[in-house]
């Protein structure tokens, strides 16, 4: 059995990295002045609920979205953790490194990331050009801990330090062209956003001037963007598909943003699909959701002849 994999970040930008691999822990920082021994629950919702308001009070997070994020972040390093579980940190000059988790939840008052995990770390370590397009994609999240299951056999290669392939294994790539060729769809909306017209309504989830809408971890799998309308009353789950579109997404995208509903049902939820082809079946499905829409996405170049 494959086991479960994270990627959790040692304060921004690796800050706390050199510590706390030195020292031997993973650690959130939200809610920093007070223990949180005895208070995860075994469900994550009650948590939030419990702590959405004292995150947003402490840790001056005006986003209820982002203090659920926050708090279902710190449910998982404290509670959904396992021992055994694999972690990846990177540290300030973008290395990353592998360890497991040895040990249950601890607070260490007055210490930088106090809610922490005792973890061994392994000594292998890698970069991301040592890695598939796949998992590099994933570390972009900007989330303190997401999950990096579908990568862990990857993740427990390099650990081995035995040498290995990667293979693509995405039923919506009809063709290796098209994979080179859109595998950088998301990279391009989300650095060309201002510039689209998603863009003209909606900007991505930020906090403290981080982009935590990208890869949003959900209990159910990753949004590949979340957005909030520049009003505030409404908030935007995308998800990008390469090639052909199923009826099976329309179900996919249902189950994430059922889940932004319950972080905050103050807001209407929407969502987008974006591929480049859809069929009878996802057209009938999608028919029935008012709430999601399908948009169509080209890619093309052309060559100018030098004078």
């Amino acid at each position: 059995m494959m086991t479960r994999c994270y990627r959790i970040f040692l304060g921004q930008g690796g800050k706390h990295a050199e510590q706390a691999l030195r020292e031997g822990w993973v650690g959130t920082g939200w809610l920093e002045d007070m223990t949180l021994e005895g208070r995860f629950g075994e469900n994550w919702k009650e948590f939030n609920a419990e702590f959405i308001p004292l995150v947003m009070n402490s840790d001056r997070i005006t986003s209820k979205v982002a203090a659920g994020l926050a708090c279902g972040m710190t449910w998982t390093l404290g509670r959904g953790l396992s021992i055994g579980d694999t972690v990846v940190s990177s540290d300030r000059n973008s290395m990353f490194h592998i360890g497991k988790i040895t040990g249950l939840y601890k607070y260490e008052k007055d210490s930088p990331l106090p809610h922490r995990r005792s973890v061994e770390w392994s000594g292998e370590t890698f970069t991301r050009e040592d890695i598939s397009d796949e998992l590099r994609r994933s570390l972009l999240s900007g989330n303190t801990v997401s999950s990096l299951d579908s990568h862990s056999m990857e993740i427990e290669t390099i650990l081995s330090g035995a040498p290995g392939s990667i293979s693509v294994n995405d039923e919506t790539v009809e063709s290796p062209l098209s994979f080179v060729l859109e595998r950088h769809l998301e990279d391009f909306l989300v650095s060309n956003w201002p510039h689209t017209e998603l863009g003209k309504k909606f900007d991505i989830v930020e906090e403290e001037g981080q982009i935590v809408g990208r890869q949003f971890q959900t209990d159910t799998g990753e949004i590949d963007i979340l957005a909030q309308s520049k009003d505030g009353k409404e908030l935007l789950v995308i998800e990008l598909k390469r090639g052909r579109v199923s009826d099976v997404v329309v179900g996919q995208i249902l189950r994430y943003m059922s889940y932004i509903k319950e972080l905050d049902d103050s807001k209407h939820v929407r969502g987008i699909i974006i591929g480049t082809q859809d069929d009878a079946r996802f057209r009938r499905a999608l028919s029935m959701v008012p709430n999601i829409e399908f948009y169509k996405y080209e890619v093309s170049f052309r060559l100018a002849k030098s004078s």
